[in-house]
């Protein structure tokens, strides 16, 4: 979805926050600091949340800034998917979420599974690389890549329900539940069947 003001708020934050992090001139930081202060009031005024909020979520980190990373366990078994029912907003999504500082993708895909759906699985390989934004997602103030890992099911059990999650459950190409499209779209769970079969050279990119 293409909403220019919400491209130019992020666009002026992540310059903002690349010429703090190493501009040296006090006039210009001083520049960098306004260029935050209006990124952080765009996304206040057209989203009706406080500055503040906005502040904490949008504009706090320190550094040159890079797109947030989104994992997902792509669990298989009798060709169908495992799905977890999210408490946030009722619908269904794969296993996974944020990557965790000091964790590979494939050791995030093994703990958010075991957390969220109580099953223990075995990373097998990459099946797809995606930019959130050129797939239909809600509007996000965050830049985020989306990646997809095949994992085999190896134990465990299902979880009655967990600290995000309130179901689990497996379901066929043709019988998905509502989905959760925040975390991931009708398009893109179809396509992890298709992914999952197909050869092993195949990554889906973008």
């Amino acid at each position: 979805m293409n909403i220019p003001w919400l491209h130019w708020a992020k666009e002026i934050q992540a310059i903002s926050q690349a010429g703090l992090a190493y501009g040296e001139n006090g006039y210009d930081l001083e520049r960098y600091e306004a260029l935050r202060k209006i990124s952080v009031e765009m996304m206040s005024y057209f989203t009706d949340t406080p500055i503040d909020k906005v502040t904490e979520l949008f504009a706090s980190d320190k550094g040159y800034q890079t797109p947030k990373v989104d994992v997902r366990a792509v669990v298989l078994q009798e060709n169908k998917l495992l799905l977890v029912k999210e408490k946030i907003d009722g619908a269904w999504a794969l296993p996974g979420g944020w990557a965790d500082i000091g964790l590979t993708p494939t050791e995030v895909a093994i703990k958010e599974t075991r957390e969220e759906a109580g099953y223990d699985v075995k990373p097998v390989r990459l099946l797809a690389v995606l930019d959130k934004k050129r797939h239909a997602h809600p509007p996000s103030p965050n830049h985020t890549y989306k990646i997809f890992i095949l994992c085999e099911l190896t134990g465990g059990e299902a979880l009655e329900a967990g600290l995000e999650t309130t179901e689990v459950g497996f379901f066929g190409a043709d019988e998905l539940p509502p989905l959760s499209i925040e975390r991931n779209t009708v398009e893109q769970v179809q396509s992890m069947f298709e992914l999952a079969s197909g050869p092993a050279s195949h990554v889906l990119l973008d």
